[in-house]
């Protein structure tokens, strides 16, 4: 089948209500699209991608507002349902001091989570040319069958699959299963995102290297990026082992999405020039690149609708010279 679209994701669309400064003794949020596989397809919107999402949001107020986020920033929404019993997923950030951030989830069950295998439009994974998922479509029955299905869909029709475990702890039963889900995940993928602190979580190698090197050679993973946020990110591919700096010289307002965007530009990056096809500058570049994006939209609240064109990101790096 013609691959007519560069990614296609599915998992979560949910509200991130991030802080704002209140002016009296009660908390005030700002209620913002957001869901990490949303993330990584807006940053690829942005850059120019032709990306399409496969979801669940309730048939009230915000999933209709998230249903025009999506096209509003040109994501497809034909895989986008409206669930009449069970609403939109909630999550309240809470941001310390140095932007840092922590969740509160209200999805018990939320609509995303009850995504059903017989409602995923195949036809959308089977034209895709990569498809993206995590593991927040796999804590609860029935959105863990139809992300299996859509796995299964995905490895017939040869797309490339990519991968970030995005855990967040509040939403599994026990943490137990959420390391099952995890390594089910990386036994699917052929490029994965993964957080040093999940890095840490599902090896128990307190050294990066050697814990995303064991991974790679366990999982027969060829692609492994680990994001440490004030830290680096670093890339582990045939070719070696990279790192790059984060650009800590920018006003943080807030890290929700941060490691989606990075993600969003090596999917770009990759759909350019294919899982195998960098050279070391090439994937510094890349990485550079994708630092620069990332630390763009911790400037801002939210993700989705924060983030950077490429221009800006150029920009960025213009005034960052080596």
């Amino acid at each position: 089948m013609e691959k007519i679209w560069d990614v296609t994701a599915l998992g979560e669309l949910l509200v991130d209500f991030t802080p704002l400064e209140s002016r009296g003794p009660n908390p005030a949020f700002e209620a913002n699209p957001g869901g990490a596989p949303c993330n990584v397809l807006a940053m690829l919107s942005a850059l120019g991608r032709k990306t399409a999402f496969i979801g669940k949001v309730g048939a009230d107020y915000f999933g209709g507002m998230l249903h025009s986020a999506l096209e509003e920033l040109g994501i497809s929404a034909e895989g986008l349902l409206h669930d009449r019993t069970y609403n939109t997923t909630l999550a309240f950030v809470h941001n310390d001091t140095a932007g840092e951030r922590s969740f509160s989830f209200y999805r018990k069950p939320g609509a995303d989570s009850m995504l059903r295998s017989q409602e995923v439009p195949f036809s959308l994974i089977e034209q895709s040319r990569i498809f993206h998922f995590g593991t927040l479509s796999m804590t609860d029955e029935p959105a863990l069958e139809a992300t299996r299905k859509a796995l299964d869909c995905a490895k017939g029709c040869g797309a490339l699959i990519s991968f970030d475990p995005n855990l967040r702890p509040p939403l599994w039963e026990s943490l137990a299963i959420a390391k099952d889900r995890m390594r089910e995940g990386f036994s699917a993928c052929d490029v994965l995102k993964i957080a040093g602190e999940e890095l840490n979580f599902i090896t128990g190698i307190g050294d990066q290297n050697r814990a995303a090197l064991f991974l790679m050679d366990h999982y027969q993973i060829p692609l492994v990026f680990v994001t440490s946020g004030r830290e680096g990110s670093a890339a582990y591919y045939p070719g070696g082992i990279l790192r790059q700096e984060t650009f800590l010289d920018v006003p943080t307002v807030d890290t929700t999405g941060a490691g989606d965007i990075f993600f969003g530009c090596m999917l770009d990056t990759i759909l350019r020039l294919g899982p195998e096809g960098f050279s070391p500058q090439e994937m510094q570049e890349a990485l550079r690149f994708a630092s620069a994006a990332a630390a763009i939209v911790t400037t801002r609240p939210g993700a989705m609708r924060s983030v950077p064109r490429r221009e800006e990101v150029d920009a960025f790096l213009n005034g960052h010279p080596l």
